[in-house]
Parts: C-alpha cells; sequence; structure tokens
C-alpha cells in the first residue's frame, strides 16, 4: 500500500530484457536505498514492483509481460527519472489517498498549461476509466497523489503546485506523453458494489434495496 506521496526521483540506470516481454531494471537512488530489503514493493512511476536486488546505490527490480503492456514502463529508456515510494509503514502518516500500485491503464497529457504558480494538465484516458473520476476525487498520475479539478468525456484535470512540479517527474511531462493511471480505490469497490447490486435487484435501487 502506497500514498502517493513520491519520495525522490530515481534514474533508471539498466535495462535489461530478459525476453521479448519481460525485462530487468536497476534503478538509481539516494533516499528510497536507505531503507530497503529483498522482496520489498517499491512504486515506480505508481507500479508496485518488487525489490530483486539492491546496493548503496541503486536496486533491481522484474517487470513481468502483463505490466510492459498495461503501463508506460516500455517506454522507458536509460537516463529517464522514475517517481519512487516505498510501501507505507504501519505507523507512517497518510499524507496523499489510498493508491495500490495496480495500473489501471495509461492516459495522454493533451494540454499543458501554467497559471500563476499551478501547472494544469488534462489528460486523455480510456473510456472504460471514466466512471472513476469526481471532481475533487483523488487519482494517482505516475504514482502521485492528485486532486482531480475538472471531468470532461474521455478525459480529466489536474493542477499542480510548484513543490510537486519540482520533487516528481510530472513536471517535465509535455504534451503527448503517456503516464501511467491508478484511479480511486475507494470509487472503484463502491462502483463494483453497486454495479452487482443493480444486477442482483430485478427493480435496480429503489426504496427497499437502500433500506436492507
Amino acid at each position: 500500500m502506497f500514498t502517493g506521496i513520491i519520495e525522490e526521483k530515481g534514474t533508471v540506470k539498466k535495462m535489461t530484457r530478459v525476453s521479448e516481454q519481460s525485462v530487468e531494471m536497476t534503478i538509481g537512488s539516494e533516499k528510497v536505498v536507505e531503507d530497503i530489503h529483498v522482496g520489498d514493493s517499491i512504486s515506480v512511476n505508481g507500479i508496485c514492483l518488487t525489490v530483486t536486488k539492491f546496493s548503496e546505490i541503486d536496486f533491481q527490480v522484474d517487470v513481468m509481460p502483463e505490466t510492459i503492456k498495461s503501463t508506460s514502463l516500455s517506454e522507458l529508456n536509460e537516463g529517464a527519472g522514475v517517481n519512487l515510494e516505498r510501501s507505507m509503514p504501519a505507523n507512517g502518516r497518510f499524507g496523499g489517498h489510498f493508491v495500490s500500485g495496480h495500473v489501471d491503464g495509461t492516459g495522454k497529457i493533451t494540454r499543458k498549461e501554467a497559471a500563476e504558480n499551478a501547472v494544469y494538465y488534462d489528460i486523455e484516458v480510456p473510456e472504460d476509466l471514466t466512471d472513476f473520476f469526481i471532481v475533487k476525487g483523488s487519482v494517482a498520475v505516475d504514482g502521485v497523489s492528485l486532486t482531480v479539478f475538472d471531468v470532461m468525456p474521455n478525459a480529466f484535470t489536474i493542477s499542480l503546485i510548484p513543490h510537486t512540479v519540482s520533487e516528481t517527474i510530472l513536471g517535465d511531462k509535455k504534451q503527448g506523453d503517456k503516464v501511467n493511471i491508478e484511479c480511486d480505490m475507494l470509487a472503484k469497490h463502491v462502483y463494483n458494489m453497486v454495479q452487482n447490486q443493480s444486477i442482483d435487484q430485478k427493480d435496480g435501487i429503489n426504496q427497499a434495496f437502500l433500506r436492507d
């Protein structure tokens, strides 16, 4: 479990293709490696990956075919920056929102516009994800916990403060770039429950259903 509060920007030092669709990544880090163990979960651009090896300056993770297909990791090159967050300790502060590290899909930045001290991004997403966005709701973009400022057909808007621009890789993103999207976990659970209940109830949602 993660919070979407990025701890540092790491650097892809090496990408080794184990097979056609699987990769071993070596990621340079300063802060995350201070307290890391084999088997730990690390969020890399919002993707939960497992540490297989580590040193004082970097760590390694395996990326399986499904992750390559459903995220933006396949577009990374050596030298690319990545957002890093260790899994949340039980006694830690919860500064963002519930983030599982299981990416729902990828989005494309269609607008980037600075306004005063904020930077606005419009992000186009697949149609099957649009039901999970509400104004002032939460979303994780490349692992960063953000607030939804506007919702449009097949797109949503986020706003970045200067700290987020400088301390995450989102500040370097430009129009046309791909980003990993994880919709709000609570929204997905509620949507699934309502959908299943609606199917089970012959008359849909009515007073009797709500009372029960």
